[in-house]
C-alpha cells in the first residue's frame, strides 16, 4: 500500500471514528430537549444522528473498497452537562465545522493521488456538512435576524 492510500485510509478511519461519535451525540442532545418546542428540535436532532451513521457507513464502506479494514473505534466524546438548546447548537456546529475540516483534508488527499471515486465522496460530503453548518447558523440566528452568526 502506498504512504497515501495509507493515508486516505487513515483520516477515512478517523472520518468513520468521528461520525459515529456524532450519532451519540445527537442521540444524546435528543434526550435532553426540554420545553414548547421540543418535538421539531428532536426531530432534527433525530435525523442528524440518522445522518451521521449514514455518512459512517459510507467511510466504512470507503475502506473497504480499497481493500483496507474499518475502524472498530469511537471518535472522542463530549459531554459538557450544558443542555440549553442555545449549548446544544452551539455545540452542534463545533461539530459540523469540525467534521467538514475532515473531509477537506481527505479531498487533499485523494486529489493528490488521483483518487477520484474519493474526491467525489469528499465533495459530496463537504458540500452537506456545509449545509449543516448553514442549517444551524440560521437556528442560532435570532427572529428577525438575518446577519449569519458565524
Amino acid at each position: 500500500m502506498t504512504d497515501n492510500k495509507q493515508a486516505i485510509v487513515a483520516k477515512l478511519n478517523t472520518i468513520l471514528e468521528y461520525e459515529l461519535a456524532g450519532v451519540v451525540r445527537y442521540t444524546h442532545y435528543s434526550f435532553m430537549v426540554f420545553g414548547y418546542s421540543r418535538i421539531p428540535i428532536v426531530g432534527w436532532l433525530r435525523s442528524a444522528a440518522t445522518e451521521t451513521l449514514t455518512h459512517a457507513h459510507e467511510a466504512g464502506e470507503m475502506i473497504t473498497l480499497m481493500g483496507e479494514h474499518p475502524s472498530l473505534g469511537i471518535g472522542e466524546l463530549l459531554e459538557t452537562s450544558k443542555h440549553d438548546i442555545h449549548d446544544i447548537m452551539i455545540e452542534s456546529l463545533e461539530f459540523e465545522k469540525a467534521g467538514v475540516k475532515h473531509y477537506y483534508e481527505l479531498l487533499q488527499l485523494a486529489e493528490q493521488s488521483h483518487q477520484i471515486i474519493i474526491e467525489e465522496y469528499a465533495r459530496r460530503l463537504i458540500s452537506e456538512e456545509e449545509q449543516h453548518i448553514g442549517d444551524i447558523d440560521k437556528m442560532l440566528r435570532k427572529p428577525g435576524e438575518i446577519a449569519s452568526v458565524l
